[in-house]
């Protein structure tokens, strides 16, 4: 399960989407998370899907590494569809057993919201697979440079935002390590009620804690090694500039919310 876990991973490529600047990117996923809260019909799903999957195809990601990055939450997703389904009230009656029933309203409830959760983890993974870490950090802190006038630190944000995302995958393969080596010593993980699978995560929950915090103060050394003094005077290697590819994407997520925008207050 553990391996399932991708966000945060950087997928190697030169597709159209790898090559947008990362600060239009940033924008348009939170654009297009803006969009899937507007939809209101089936109609305005269709459009939205078909958006991301124009997107999918275009950064070249394997679709089964997108989907392998989706069984983490596969509990959550089934969770949320039942608890809407069974919940919600409205409509006609489709379904009843005892104090449970299913109506047509919680089911197109469930089923929207579910496809709603899917479109915003496959949005926000797509920014993360086609972006370096680095790339990511220069980009929120550009996108954050505006607010620093009211003392908002935007490269420290941008950095513990990246580091942050650097280290989700380094520290569930140290998590692995650490089941598989418990696990050779005998513990068990998988058999037992709640209270005694939660007493057997101690034994990896104390080792990686501290593997944490070396990790942390290794980092830190490293930086000041290398006489990090914060973005004051820092220079990039790379320019971030925005190309035709970023003006035809602005034009595709501006036509996308046009028309959800139409379908939410003219034909819902």
């Amino acid at each position: 399960m553990l391996k399932d876990i991708t966000l945060g991973q950087y997928y190697p490529g030169d597709s159209v989407i790898h090559r947008m600047d990362p600060r239009f990117k940033i924008i348009a996923t939170l654009l297009y998370i803006v969009a899937l809260f507007i939809m209101v019909n089936f109609t305005s799903y269709i459009f939205t899907v078909t958006f991301l999957v124009v997107v999918v195809a275009l950064s070249k990601v394997p679709l089964k590494f997108i989907l392998r990055g989706m069984k983490p939450i596969f509990i959550i997703l089934i969770l949320t569809f039942l608890l809407n389904l069974f919940l919600t009230r409205g409509g006609d009656n489709l379904f009843s057993i005892g104090f449970l029933s299913i109506t047509t309203q919680g089911l197109r409830s469930a089923v929207f919201l579910a496809t709603r959760l899917i479109l915003l983890i496959t949005a926000s993974s797509i920014l993360t697979y086609t972006t370096k870490p680095i790339m990511l950090t220069d980009g929120i802190e550009s996108l954050l440079k505006p607010f620093k006038v009211i003392g908002v630190p935007a490269h420290e944000l941008a950095m513990m935002m990246s580091i942050a995302l650097r280290f989700i995958p380094t520290l569930m393969e140290e998590t692995d390590r650490i089941m598989k080596a418990q696990m050779a010593r005998g513990a068990d993980f998988e058999t037992g009620n709640l209270i005694t699978r939660a007493r057997g995560l101690v034994p990896i929950l104390i080792p990686l804690f501290i593997g944490s915090l070396r990790r942390a103060d290794e980092l830190a050394m490293a930086m000041e090694a290398r006489c990090y003094q914060g973005g004051e005077g820092r220079t990039r290697l790379h320019s971030l500039k925005y190309s035709y590819l970023d003006l035809i994407g602005a034009i595709a997520i501006a036509a996308l919310l046009a028309v959800l925008i139409v379908q939410r207050f003219w034909f819902a």
